[in-house]
């Protein structure tokens, strides 16, 4: 019997956080903040007991892949029309680590292999691992530590512009250089943090898909292939096979084969970047470059915007983050948006293929190729963009105020211009201590709003997120806000007195 084909329907994910950091953010808060849903049935069953079947799905670090891979074949294979999966992991602080003492280690033959070619030393086990793998590299086709450098380089950059990333920072090349040697080559921002968050994904059958009139926003999977570790992981000549080299350049044939295309064919994709040195292998097993030329490949820029793809576009797992159970389903929601045109800062232009690829040590690895399933549908029907406007920004409130300012700009920008004649600056900071600026340009043209822009203002206003909602709702009086320290006021004071001219009309809607 041919399989049935299978869609994305809907995508949600939590920003991803430092373990620790929110205190109110174990799963359960995960699960809502994802999407109102999650795998396991503590975290279901606040939604409500259906009696539906849960599976609870534990494969290391393709734990949401495969979630994704076993809802993709129930649908394909007949058993469901419509299936969510949805991952999570509340993380320990520091590196990862073995847990269990009583029992044989998963990774032991694996440790065995990687000692036969390197001597242990003391730095964390998986950053041995890939940086082995790195050597290894270097040693056969002369490649250089900057080239691992470069790729934590991009990542960090295209990161700044993921509001759900758990770091948001960019640097410097020298910078990544000169921070702190965690094993050679592999400098601290060159691996990826510990990360609490989650992420989730419904998967739909085409009959599903056209009954309910998702055409629109439906993304194909037109080829995921599942593997194992090889022979060659344990009896190999070098530790890009141990870190599942070999099993990665067979699924992905397996899955270009299976889909009809090649690598050609992709524009975007979202790799498993644990470490720089597993980003940089996995070019030439995935066969975006040839074998021995991922060097000359990240030298040319082939591997960021301009080039000939864009790899990670979310900052991948070293600057977004890495909550093991999250990760595989917040690539799919990376390139859901990418297709969708969903994407904001980040957004590929001319996207039509997506290419994932989610690996567990121990072995696994899950590949999967996009496509949008009905490219006509959505060309004739631009959906709302997750953020709605490119205004709103997780965890704040304040992004409605932005995006009812944004349609009183749009409907009277230039009379209101006219009075204000100023550029306003809001810093924001929410309940868990993380900060966004909204710039609302009311000086040029017909006004614009933009979210964490570098544009200078003449007056920053800077508030907390529940007491800007207050003030702009009218339940805060301005001058108490000021003498009571909630509201600050820094640049021309008197333009702070035209604030109630941007006021967004619509509170009630907020």
């Amino acid at each position: 019997m041919a399989q049935r084909r299978v869609f994305v329907i809907g995508v949600g994910m939590t920003k991803f956080e430092k373990p620790g950091r929110r205190d109110d953010f174990d799963y359960p808060q995960m699960a809502f903040e994802a999407g109102d849903t999650c795998c396991g049935q503590r975290a279901l069953y606040q939604l409500g007991m259906t009696g539906i079947p849960i599976y609870n799905v534990n494969n290391a670090c393709t734990t949401g892949s495969t979630a994704l891979y076993m809802a993709k074949n129930l649908i394909a294979g007949g058993t469901a029309d419509c299936v969510m999966a949805l991952g999570f992991e509340k993380m320990e602080k520091g590196s990862l680590s073995a847990k269990y003492t009583d029992r044989t280690s998963p990774m032991d033959k694996h440790m065995i292999a990687m000692m036969s070619q390197h001597e242990l030393e003391t730095s964390p086990i998986t950053a041995q691992m890939f940086g082995n793998a790195g050597r290894d590299h270097m040693k056969k086709y002369g490649t250089k530590p900057e080239h691992f450098a470069k790729i934590a380089w991009k990542n960090h950059k295209h990161s700044v512009n993921n509001p759900y990333s758990q770091f948001r920072d960019e640097y410097s090349l020298d910078q990544i250089k000169k921070s702190p040697m965690v094993y050679f080559p592999l400098t601290k921002l060159q691996c990826c943090p510990t990360s609490d968050g989650s992420g989730c994904v419904i998967l739909a059958s085409e009959d599903f898909v056209r009954k309910n009139k998702l055409e629109a926003q439906a993304v194909e999977i037109v080829a995921m292939e599942m593997g194992t570790d090889e022979p060659a992981a344990f009896n190999g000549e070098n530790c890009m096979q141990v870190i599942g080299y070999d099993m990665a350049k067979t699924v992905a044939k397996r899955a270009f084969k299976r889909a009809g295309m090649t690598p050609n064919d992709v524009q975007v994709v979202e790799l498993h970047d644990c470490f720089s040195a597993n980003e940089l292998v996995t070019y030439e097993a995935l066969g975006l470059c040839p074998e021995g030329g991922a060097g000359e490949f990240i030298d040319r820029g082939d591997n960021t915007y301009g080039g000939k793809y864009v790899i990670n576009p979310s900052g991948g797992l070293i600057s977004k983050g890495h909550p093991l159970g999250a990760t595989g389903l917040a690539q799919c929601s990376e390139l859901t948006w990418q297709l969708r045109g969903q994407a904001q800062k980040r957004q590929v232009p001319g996207v039509e293929a997506c290419l994932q690829h989610n690996l567990g040590l121990g072995g696994a690895v899950v590949i999967t190729l996009y496509k949008l399933g009905f490219p006509e549908a959505a060309r004739s029907r631009q959906i709302q963009a997750q953020p709605t406007s490119g205004l709103s920004s997780p965890g704040f409130q304040s992004g409605a105020i932005f995006e009812n300012m944004q349609k009183s700009l749009e409907e009277n920008g230039a009379e209101i211009v006219k009075k204000v004649k100023g550029v306003f600056k809001f810093k924001v900071k929410n309940s868990s201590g993380q900060q966004v600026t909204w710039t609302v340009d009311v000086k040029n043209g017909n006004g614009s709003i933009k979210l964490n822009s570098n544009d200078k203002a003449d007056t920053t206003i800077v508030m907390t997120d529940e007491n800007l909602v207050k003030l702009m709702q009218g339940k805060l009086n301005p001058q108490t806000a000021f003498f009571q320290g909630k509201l600050k006021i820094e640049g021309n004071m008197g333009l702070a007195m035209k604030l109630k001219e941007i006021q967004p009309k619509s509170e009630s809607k907020l």
